[in-house]
């Protein structure tokens, strides 16, 4: 049997090696250190003299545990008895704010009532006293100005009821004289009374008294009068007349009625027009974005959403919503984010703005840009074969069980063999196809996954029965959980003495992997890829999972898919391999797959033979591509080239714009030759130290420098250390960062080591003046640059003799070697720098401790440590100027 380590024992058990160690001591069982093995017959006295500690120590935990829990239960309580409270304050607060603006809501109506009133009595009063002082003109216009028919009509009317007034005064006054003459006449002549209404009879005689002088004047007067009095009479038949005959009102009337009819009619039909012409181009427009969906398979219910790029400016996002930009300005400003139309918007306020504006709307990354979408009908689809990875650490025998599978598949029948000629190939079993991707590293995995191309149906994770779980094996585990992949557990060389297979099942729980057996939810087999032992079963497996996932694919449309590598060949060109998804992939397609399309002048199979066309999980190399796409891009066929080739042209334009717009940081190394390409005259800095002063001292150099070619700016500067959100102000400001007696923290380092951004630090003054001239007027020599080595975290302190203060840390980056410089920092600010005195593990001086492991840790001349404090090493290397 096996002898078992006491650093593996104590894994077992869950305490450290020391704490085994102190053990074993109590039970006077020799082990000098955690490297040592045990016999099987101590282990058996181990285990059973730890059986009380352990159960005692899980029940403690589970003691704090509980008390956690209630602990968190109370503080829950509380918190919500205090929203509670805060709740209804706030309720009753706004209740009272209501009450309040509806009083003075119903004040301010009643004044404005009270005002209004005021002002039509003040306007009628003044309408009257203006109509009692106006001159009446009753004489129609020579010239009327009417502007419209109405008015024309009520004009008309107005001259004829003054007309009418006219003729009944003078009826009036008639009738009053002819009542006169006639009692004159009866007076003096005594005649009959119907010889007034008569004309003057020719055998009149007039009396004698007027014979003499009046003969004439009397009967020329007398003519006149009944001449006057017929006159009067007959206009005032005729206005009566007309007035029974023709009313004026009923036709006035009638007349405003036809016209308002008239121009009623008009409006409404241009309106109804306009209308129905809108409608129906809306309509139109609607069918033919249907009939382009449906011809390239996409989902008629999307059609409404919006896609919008992440990063949109405010311009974009209005183009793309059809809204004023004025409108989404105005409720950035109500969300308290005001931006400009060129300022670009977050995924959050994207979402916002348009759930207000009632849009919907899909924000895509750039990946998604570059992505396709395709909608099909369930009853199109047919079952398709899975594709499957392997992965796992190095020497667990991924390529080992490969060959195993392809012999298997092989010896099962011809139609299956697989080649790692292109890159994938396929074995079939029991009739039915697997599509195995040949072993992508772990870097070509995660840059397709984050690419959005997701291939990958189903990961086999090899681990080895005697070596257990690796850092590769834990890397794989996280990568098929980020793309959403199940995963099968293949437990190889389990033909190995000292294979454990139990151990690995037990070792992969930790990291969310379980067993089915266990509960779990993914499938283990043990294997022998050397020995061919159990890939029958692991095929099954394979098999068995695709079935639980139902892929399916629809062969009867357009074929879409992924590439899994391109390469450039000198006498074939542009050379891709394509994993068709969905659809037919046949000889003569225009394809697009990233910025490369092109004509499919030739496929040929995973055997290396030509085919006319490649169905969904098909793996085959095409030809006649105009570049290389980059592996993971997707691809899809269009029916018409010149669809393919504006696509294609589109996405290159959109990339060397970007690679164009992409920002160049300046550095002191490339300063003098920025400032040569006249494409930088200024040096911005940002400034961190440790104390004002050293802030301002810098500040008084810089000023006293010769800026007549370069003008300095400093930026921002502050005390303490160096944080991501200077590197972030560095990267939008171009600006290089210096900092004396402090440090970036590990999210800074991150941050500037991915955008690029320098850092320097300092001790004296004089050395970041010397490196700012000299980078200035172009004389940079090469430098000493500061490589950092580890960092360890001081756990606690202890004190040991004729040594002093010495630091219980635990290495967490890197590995700090005794030769090593080091710096102690604390909360970001540096307290010392010098060497290391001593650097132990247990008792034993060491050279170096790699990270993970503990370590004691004395510095030179130095005893002021606490716990929580970090100790940075780091080495000085010259490093010759290149630019």
């Amino acid at each position: 049997m096996a002898k078992t380590r006491v650093h593996d024992l104590a894994k077992e058990y869950g305490m450290s090696s020391k704490e085994m160690l102190g053990h074993l001591l109590d039970m006077k069982i020799p082990a000098k250190s955690a490297s040592s093995t045990l016999e099987d017959a101590y282990v058996s006295i181990v285990r059973k003299q730890l059986e009380p500690i352990l159960e005692a120590r899980a029940a403690q935990i589970e003691a704090q545990k509980k008390a956690a829990e209630e602990a968190k239960a109370a503080e829950e309580a509380k918190a919500a008895k205090k929203a509670e409270a805060e709740r209804i304050a706030a309720e009753e607060r706004r209740e009272r704010e209501r009450a309040e603006e509806e009083r003075r809501r119903a004040a301010a109506e009643k004044e404005r009532e009270r005002v209004e009133a005021e002002r039509a009595a003040a306007e009628k009063k003044a309408a009257e006293e203006a109509e009692k002082n106006r001159v009446h003109d009753t004489a129609p216009k020579s010239i009327p100005s009417f502007t419209s028919l109405l008015d024309q009509i009520a004009q008309q009317e107005v001259v004829l009821k003054q007309q009418s007034e006219e003729a009944a005064q003078k009826k009036a006054a008639g009738q009053g004289r002819s009542r006169r003459a006639e009692s004159g006449r009866g007076s003096r002549h005594a005649a009959p009374a119907q010889g007034a209404a008569q004309p003057a009879a020719p055998g009149a005689t007039p009396s004698t008294d007027e014979a003499s002088n009046g003969h004439k004047h009397s009967k020329k007067g007398r003519r006149g009068e009944g001449a006057g009095e017929d006159r009067y009479s007959r206009m005032a038949r005729e206005a009566e007349a007309y007035s029974h005959t023709h009313p004026h009102s009923h036709v006035v009337e009638e007349a405003r009625v036809a016209v308002e009819e008239a121009s009623r009619e008009s409006s409404g039909r241009r309106k109804r027009r306009k209308e129905r012409r809108q409608q129906q181009a809306e309509e139109a427009a609607k069918e033919q974005r249907i009939e382009e969906a449906l011809a390239n398979d996409q989902d008629i219910s999307q059609l409404d959403t919006v896609k919008v790029p992440q990063g949109a400016t405010v311009s974009e996002l209005a183009e793309l919503l059809g809204a004023p930009a004025n409108d989404i300005i105005k409720r950035l400003f109500l969300l308290g984010t005001p931006l400009t139309l060129t300022e670009s918007m977050s995924d959050e306020l994207i979402e916002l703005v348009a759930d207000d504006l009632g849009r919907d709307v899909n924000v895509m990354s750039k990946e998604e840009e570059n992505s396709f979408t395709f909608y099909d009908d369930p009853a199109d689809l047919v079952p398709r074969a899975p594709v499957v990875t392997v992965m796992g650490h190095v020497d667990h025998g991924k390529t080992s069980l490969l060959d195993a599978i392809r012999h298997t598949g092989v010896a099962e029948g011809e139609a299956g063999g697989i080649t790692q000629a292109i890159g994938a190939s396929q074995v079939s079993v029991k009739g039915r196809r697997i599509t195995f991707i040949d072993t992508p590293g772990h870097e070509t995995f995660t840059a397709m996954r984050a690419r959005g191309a997701k291939v990958t149906d189903i990961v086999i994770l090899i681990v080895a029965a005697d070596d257990g779980v690796m850092p590769q094996t834990v890397e794989s585990i996280n990568h098929a959980k980020a793309a959403g992949v199940p995963i099968i557990v293949a437990v190889n060389k389990i033909d190995k003495p000292g294979a454990n297979p139990d151990k690995v099942r037990q070792e992969l729980t930790e990291y969310g992997v379980v067993p089915e057996e266990w509960g779990g939810q993914n499938m283990f087999a043990n294997i022998s890829a050397k020995k061919k032992i159990g890939i029958d079963d692991l095929l099954e497996t394979v098999l068995l999972q695709a079935d639980v996932l139902e892929l399916k694919a629809n062969p009867n449309t357009f074929a879409s898919g992924n590439v899994l590598e391109a390469r450039l060949d000198r006498g074939r060109g542009s050379v891709a391999t394509m994993l068709v998804t969905r659809g037919t992939l046949h000889v003569g397609d225009a394809v697009v797959a990233g910025q490369a399309y092109g004509h499919v002048r030739a496929m040929l199979d995973p055997k290396g033979n030509s085919v006319t066309q490649a169905g969904p999980s098909d793996a085959v190399e095409i030809l006649g591509l105009s570049s290389v796409p980059m592996a993971g891009d997707e691809f899809r066929v269009f029916q018409d080239d010149r669809d393919a080739r504006d696509l294609a042209d589109q996405r290159a334009l959109k990339a060397r714009i970007e690679e164009q717009n992409r920002v160049k940081h300046v550095t002191l190394e490339n300063l003098f030759d920025t400032m040569a390409d006249a494409e930088v005259k200024e040096l911005n800095l940002i400034i961190k130290a440790d104390v004002q002063g050293s802030i301002e001292a810098l500040q008084d150099s810089l000023d006293k420098m010769d800026q007549s070619e370069v003008r300095i700016n400093t930026i921002h500067s502050a005390v303490g250390a160096i944080t991501e959100t200077d590197v972030t102000l560095a990267d939008a400001s171009n600006a290089i960062i210096i900092g004396f007696g402090v440090r970036p923290e590990a999210k800074a380092r991150a941050a500037a080591e991915r955008d690029g951004v320098e850092i320097r630090s300092y001790s004296v003054i004089y050395k970041a003046i010397e490196d700012i001239d000299a980078a200035r007027i172009g004389m940079l020599k090469p430098t000493e640059v500061e490589v950092q080595t580890g960092v360890a975290e001081v756990r606690d302190t202890f004190k040991v003799p004729k040594v002093g203060i010495a630091a219980g840390c635990m290495v967490s980056e890197g590995e700090l070697s005794r030769d090593d410089s080091v710096r102690l920092v604390r909360d970001g600010i540096v307290v010392y720098e010098g060497r290391i005195a001593s650097l132990r593990r247990f008792k034993d001086d060491v050279k170096s401790v790699k990270a993970g492991f503990e370590c004691g840790i004395g510095l030179e001349n130095f005893q002021d440590v606490k716990p929580g404090d970090q100790i940075e090493g780091y080495r000085i290397e010259r490093v010759a100027r290149t630019e």
